[in-house]
């Protein structure tokens, strides 16, 4: 089968995203199909050296070949700029690859258009990894973004309560398929001695979705206080009000940083502990079922996860090397429960890995539910 998978890589230059689109790319060349990568958004890229969006795409392009290159896939991309011109592959060669292609997978907005390349592939998929915001915004907006969604055969999130009743988030004409960001588990091995520190990779809160809103910040805010509560050190490394958070006694390093490459991101990760992770409000307060992709990162290092529940117990184990807390006393307890078991739940951790976000088994389903 040949799938093209459109991203976000250039859009947002940085380790965790990258590998949201690498793991999808990487699994699916692995179950045997061969893949592309296209990126068309209508946007232009952001470079985090000037620290601004650039008109200039080069480099966005660089990154998405200095990210594809080492597994094989250097030559397997195309960036469509904000004014129509293609690099990488040529618009050509694109509309080549695409005229014979089976399966067409959106990660994310990573085309908000449909060019005649695209429409034609036979079975189109549209994958939401902002559960309740998208559905919000689909509600709330205007009809050419509802028909947008109207050219999928089929849409999945990783919201796994999205249109179950136990979330309120409206979903309207249309219906909403679980799944789960895969994991190449073999990218996620380690023999790295993890540091005494609980992290996380965060942003304060995000540029999109901003007549929605429901940031993390609306949650971080009830678990300031954490560090005065336990010996634990924490780290954070967060795109956020570093200053204030230092002065509740929270380490905090540029997120930016130590997510500049896919390589650095995934060393931040293994070097920890464990994580920490809050979610943001809209995904807890519409109880979404959303579970993040870099806690799957975690688990697959070895590393237990404490997380902020946003439903998401009703679909996964938890309570060892998985963990889930809904107020500040329960984090408490959930960084104890870690500390005075640790090897158990790291073992945990990487098992529940296995059986839950492998991307043999995570991918299989996806192109059965879309092909089938």
């Amino acid at each position: 089968m040949k799938v093209v998978l459109a991203g976000i890589i250039a859009r947002h230059p940085f380790g965790g995203v990258t590998w949201c689109s690498l793991m999808y790319l990487l699994g699916l060349r692995e179950l045997g199909h061969e893949v592309f990568y296209i990126e068309d958004t209508g946007e232009c890229v952001y470079d985090p050296i000037d620290n601004a969006r650039s008109l200039d795409p080069a480099y966005g392009t660089s990154y998405i070949h200095d990210a594809l290159a080492p597994f094989g896939l250097g030559d397997r991309w195309a960036f469509v700029n904000y004014d129509g011109t293609y690099h990488g592959r040529s618009v050509e060669e694109v509309r080549r690859y695409c005229a014979d292609a089976d399966l067409f997978i959106n990660l994310s907005g990573g085309s908000w258009f449909w060019r005649d390349e695209y429409s034609l592939i036979p079975h189109k998929v549209f994958i939401d990894s902002d559960p309740g915001f998208t559905q919000i915004a689909i509600a709330k907006a205007e009809p050419w973004y509802v028909e947008f969604f109207r050219g999928f055969d089929r849409l999945f999130t990783f919201g796994a309560n999205i249109g179950n009743p136990v979330s309120p988030v409206p979903t309207g004409q249309f219906t909403w398929h679980r799944t789960w960001q895969p994991l190449m588990l073999s990218e996620w091995r380690t023999a790295v001695r993890p540091r005494d520190r609980f992290t996380s990779v965060l942003s304060w809160r995000m540029e999109s979705f901003t007549d929605v809103d429901g940031n993390k910040d609306q949650e971080f805010i009830k678990y300031l206080e954490l560090p005065a509560r336990t010996s634990q050190m924490f780290e954070l490394a967060i795109n956020g009000p570093r200053d204030m958070l230092r002065q509740h006694g929270w380490n905090t390093v540029d997120a930016m940083k130590i997510s500049r490459t896919p390589q650095e991101y995934r060393q931040f990760i293994q070097r920890s502990k464990a994580e920490f992770g809050v979610a943001k409000h809209t995904y807890v307060t519409n109880r979404t079922g959303w579970f993040s992709d870099r806690s799957e990162c975690y688990l697959a290092s070895g590393r237990p996860a404490l997380v902020q529940d946003t439903g998401w117990t009703a679909h996964l184990p938890h309570g060892e090397g998985l963990l889930a807390f809904t107020t500040l006393e329960e984090a408490v307890a959930g960084i104890d429960c870690i500390n005075g078991g640790y090897d158990q739940h790291a073992r945990r951790a990487k098992e529940i890995a296995h059986e839950y976000f492998g991307a043999a088994l995570v991918l299989s389903r996806l192109v059965e539910e879309a092909c089938g």
